[in-house]
C-alpha cells in the first residue's frame, strides 16, 4: 500500500509547502490557540459580570482544558480519515460561533458551553501541523513543522498580554469579540491558500482509528520515547509559567497583571529563536539537539532561582527555558510525523496527549510546591522535571529516530 506522503493531487505543488503558506499556517495556530488562554486573566472580571464566586471561576479555564483534550482524542484523529481542508475550515467556522457565543452571554450556561466548545475546536492546531507535515517535502518537514509549532507557542505565550490589553480598553467580552473577527479572517484566508487532502491516509474506520494511537505509541519505543519527553518538557514549562504570578504579585515587586503579562513577551523571543530546530531534525541532528537543549533546560533553572535576587537573570532563564522547550518540542515531531505518514494527525493527537498530561502535572506540583518552599522549592521542582528528561534521553540515546515508514498502519 503506498504511503500517503507520496501522494499527490493536482493542489500540491510539487515544491512542497512555500515559506508563505507556512507563515499563514502557523499564524492559524497561534490565533487558535490563543482562544485557550484569553481567560486566564480575565477570570476575576467574567466572575464579577455572571456573579460567580472565585472559588467557582477556575471552571472556565477547567472546561477550555478539558475540551482540548477531547479534541486531541476525538477530532485532530479525524485528519487521517477525511479532507483535512475540510476539517480545519470546518472547525474555523464553528469556533466562529462559539467566541461569539462567549461574548454575548448573558446566562452560565451559555458561557460554558462556548468555553467548553472553544476548547474542543481549538484542536484545529494540531491538524494544522500534521497537514504542513504532510505537504512539506521529507527535506523541509523540520522547519515546516517547527515554524507552525512556534505559532502555536507564541499564540500561548502572548494570550495573556494581549487578553489584559485588550480587556482594560473594551473589557472581557472585547477579548473573544476581537478573536471572533480575525479568526473569521483567517478562515477566509485558509480557504484561499489550503490545498484539498491527497487521498485519505488510511480505510480503517473511525474507531479503529482511535484504537491504533494507544497501540502506535506502545509498539514504537521512539514513539514512546518522544512522549515522555514532551510530558516532562512541559510539565517544566507549566511549573514555571503557572507559578510565576504568585512572587511578582507580591513584595517586594506588586508586578498588575498586565505587567506580570509582560514576561510572556520575553518567552516569545526564546520560541520563536527555536524554529531552527525543525532545520537541524531535517539533516538528521535530532538527537543532538534534543541533548543540547536539554540540558540547557536543567541551566535555564539555575538562572531563573536568582528570583526575586536579579529580575535580569530570570529574564535570561525565561528566554533559555521557552528556547530549549520549544526545540524539543519541534524536534519531538519531526521525528514522530516521519515515521509513519498515513497516521500523522492520529500521532499528533496521542503526542499532545503526553503534552497535556505535563502540563496539568507540572502546574498542580508548582502551586504546592511554592506554597510549601515558596520560590526555592518551584525551581527545585523545574529542575526535577528537567534532569529527569535528561535522564530518560540518555537512558534511551541508542534508539534510531530515522523514518522507519510503515507500508500499512491499517489493523494495528
Amino acid at each position: 500500500m503506498q504511503a500517503a506522503s507520496g501522494t499527490t493531487t493536482r493542489h500540491q505543488p510539487e515544491s512542497g509547502l512555500s515559506r508563505t503558506t507556512t507563515l499563514i499556517f502557523a499564524i492559524a495556530a497561534g490565533l487558535s490557540v490563543a482562544n485557550i488562554y484569553y481567560a486566564q486573566p480575565l477570570l476575576g472580571a467574567i466572575a464579577r459580570d455572571f456573579g460567580i464566586s472565585l472559588g467557582a471561576i477556575g471552571l472556565v479555564v477547567t472546561l477550555t482544558q478539558v475540551g482540548y483534550a477531547l479534541g486531541l482524542v476525538f477530532i485532530v484523529p479525524l485528519g487521517d480519515l477525511l479532507d483535512r481542508r475540510r476539517l480545519i475550515v470546518s472547525q474555523g467556522v464553528l469556533s466562529i460561533i462559539a467566541l461569539v457565543a462567549v461574548a454575548t452571554a448573558r446566562t452560565e450556561w451559555v458561557l460554558f458551553t462556548g468555553l467548553a466548545a472553544m476548547g474542543l475546536l481549538a484542536v484545529v492546531v494540531q491538524v494544522l501541523v500534521a497537514f504542513a507535515a504532510t505537504l512539506a517535502t521529507p527535506a523541509e518537514r523540520g522547519r515546516a513543522v517547527g515554524m507552525v509549532t512556534s505559532g502555536v507557542v507564541i499564540g500561548i505565550l502572548a494570550a495573556r498580554c494581549v487578553a489584559g490589553l485588550l480587556a482594560d480598553v473594551g473589557g472581557w467580552r472585547a477579548v473573544y469579540l476581537t478573536s471572533a473577527v480575525m479568526t473569521a479572517a483567517m478562515v477566509g484566508l485558509l480557504m484561499r491558500v489550503l490545498p484539498h487532502n491527497p487521498l485519505p491516509g488510511s480505510t480503517e474506520s473511525y474507531a479503529g482509528t482511535l484504537r491504533s494511537i494507544p497501540i502506535l505509541f506502545l509498539r514504537d519505543r521512539v514513539l514512546l520515547v518522544r512522549g515522555l519527553l514532551a510530558l516532562l518538557i512541559f510539565a517544566t514549562f507549566s511549573t514555571f509559567w503557572t507559578s510565576l504570578v504568585l512572587p511578582l504579585s507580591t513584595v517586594p515587586f506588586n508586578y498588575s497583571h498586565t505587567q506580570i503579562g509582560l514576561f510572556g513577551l520575553v518567552g516569545v523571543a526564546g520560541a520563536a529563536a527555536a524554529t531552527g530546530a525543525g532545520r537541524l531534525a531535517d539533516h538528521g541532528l535530532g538527537q543532538c539537539m534534543t541533548a543540547v537543549s536539554l540540558a540547557l533546560l536543567l541551566l535555564s533553572w539555575g538562572l531563573i532561582a536568582f528570583l526575586p535576587s536579579s529580575i535580569p537573570l530570570l529574564l535570561i532563564g525565561v528566554i533559555l527555558l521557552d528556547l530549549t522547550v520549544q526545540a524539543v518540542h519541534v524536534t519531538n515531531q519531526s521525528i514522530i510525523l516521519g515515521r509513519y505518514p498515513k497516521a500523522r494527525s492520529r500521532l499528533v493527537g496521542g503526542y499532545m496527549v503526553f503534552y497535556s498530561i505535563g502540563s496539568a502535572i507540572g502546574a498542580g506540583a508548582a502551586t504546592m510546591a511554592y506554597g510549601h518552599a515558596g520560590w526555592r522549592g518551584v525551581s527545585m521542582l523545574g529542575a526535577a522535571f528537567s534532569a529527569t528528561a535528561l535522564l530518560t534521553w540518555a537512558g534511551t540515546r541508542h534508539l534510531p529516530i530515522g523514518s522507519e515508514t510503515m507500508e500499512c498502519v491499517d489493523g494495528l
